[in-house]
């Protein structure tokens, strides 16, 4: 709700809102982003105010890729000397 909130648009429209995947914070970011970014096509002038928030930039860290001959990213396997 806090794209509403802080552009006044609380109670102006309806919101369906599913989403799959990730986690409970990583959800949250995604909505916020969706509801700002459909916020911004209706009304071009909200944009400045939603910049400010934080709400139109997206989080750009992804899971890093595993690696071969690793059991995951950057996990090792045990190492034996003998």
């Amino acid at each position: 709700m806090q794209p509403f909130v802080v552009t006044g648009t609380e109670g102006t429209f309806n919101t369906n809102i599913k989403v799959v995947g990730g986690g409970f914070r990583g959800q949250i970011d995604a909505i916020k982003l969706a509801i700002a970014r459909s916020l911004i096509v209706n009304n071009e002038e909200l944009k400045p105010a939603l910049r400010k928030g934080g709400f139109v930039t997206r989080d750009p860290r992804m899971v890093e890729r595993k690696k071969y001959g690793r059991p995951k990213a950057r996990k090792r396997f045990q190492f034996s000397k003998r």
